[in-house]
């Protein structure tokens, strides 16, 4: 018997994964790589809202825990991941400078707003009201990551590509049984393919298209990740990543020339270069309409766990909601209220 059958490798389930390894439990992942939105995600953290210059909730503590949990994944796969990289805020007005001054001055915010005022000018890029720098922040290749962390599983006989067939779950005493498979847990990190999950589909996932675009710039020298209408993201030899679009109606994971059109818009808004357009990708966030992760247990089932809705931040949500469910099901440490899916379910 295992400890884990966890399935989904996309960033919630990696980070269960490696969160029940690094502490010496056996797992198996399972994944039929249906679900790409981890894949092609931006991958930035950053702990400030900066549409309305506030504070993401306990951004403090899941920095924390991102970082020494990405050091030690590093350190274990001999490979580089995390990118420690500024996030300038370009301001269009004198008015959004003041509103970051003010900002800045809150105790929450204060670690993580420069007060200093950054003029530097990047050619093919104007900003008449320059840049405010966001601390503590960075991006996190993802597709290499979960490509990293397969291959990781793969090699130690840890992963089964295949898709999840529910009517085959059997509860027993002591935990699961999944076809040949017993373990004492099943964690569900499918992401939007939760819709599909019968212990879980009344969940309220949403989901959000996100489309996003690599682009070939030869005239911007950016070494910083810039954030305006969109983000723009340098990832070496004149290539940069744009992002991203918001879609509430399409849940679908194939790129639109809709959306397409918008993001080409608005990097026009944005350089004053060429660019060449090398690829576009699409995928459908695990977004929550209240805005939380959907982590916890089945009603009545203790063997039965989800971890998802990490929606736009995953990332930086990953590690740190993947720490809060182990702990739950192995030290019953109770779960923040404003994640536990309890909100949503009838209290047993």
């Amino acid at each position: 018997m295992i400890d884990y059958l966890i399935v989904g490798s996309g960033l919630a389930g990696i980070s269960f994964s490696e969160m029940a390894l690094q502490n010496n439990k056996s797992i198996l992942v399972l994944d039929n790589n249906s679900q790409n939105s981890s894949k092609i995600a931006g991958g930035l953290y950053n702990p400030v809202i900066l549409k309305r210059f506030s504070e993401v909730g306990q951004a403090k503590e899941h920095l924390l825990i991102m970082n020494e949990f990405l050091s030690v994944l590093e350190k274990k796969l001999d490979f580089k991941v995390n990118f420690r990289t500024p996030i300038l805020r370009k301001f269009s007005s004198v008015e959004e400078q003041n509103n970051w001054f003010a900002a800045s001055d809150k105790v929450n915010l204060a670690p993580f707003l420069s007060t200093n005022l950054i003029s530097k000018k990047y050619t093919g890029m104007d900003s008449p009201f320059g840049y405010g720098e966001v601390l503590q922040t960075g991006y996190v290749d993802t597709a290499l990551l979960l490509k990293k962390y397969r291959e990781y599983l793969v090699k130690n006989q840890l992963f089964l590509e295949e898709s999840f067939e529910y009517t085959l779950l059997q509860e027993e005493n002591h935990g699961i049984r999944y076809k040949d498979i017993q373990a004492r847990h099943i964690v569900f990190a499918e992401g939007f393919g939760m819709h599909a999950n019968p212990y879980f589909k009344d969940l309220p996932l949403d989901g959000t298209k996100g489309e996003l675009l690599v682009i070939k710039v030869p005239q911007l020298n950016l070494d910083v990740i810039v954030n305006t209408s969109v983000f723009i993201l340098p990832l070496g030899d004149n290539l940069f990543k744009i992002g991203a679009t918001y879609n509430w109606d399409d849940k679908t994971d194939v790129p639109t020339e809709e959306g397409k059109n918008e993001l080409v818009e608005r990097i026009r808004e944005i350089i004053d270069c060429d660019f060449e357009i090398v690829s576009h990708f699409a995928g459908v966030r695990p977004t929550v309409k209240d805005r939380r992760p959907l982590v916890g247990t089945y009603s009545n089932h203790d063997s039965i766990h989800i971890l998802n809705g990490l929606g736009t931040r995953g990332v930086m949500l990953g590690p740190a909601m993947a720490k809060a469910l182990f702990e739950n099901i192995e030290h019953q440490k109770p779960l923040d209220k404003a994640i536990d899916i309890k909100r949503f379910t009838k209290k047993s």
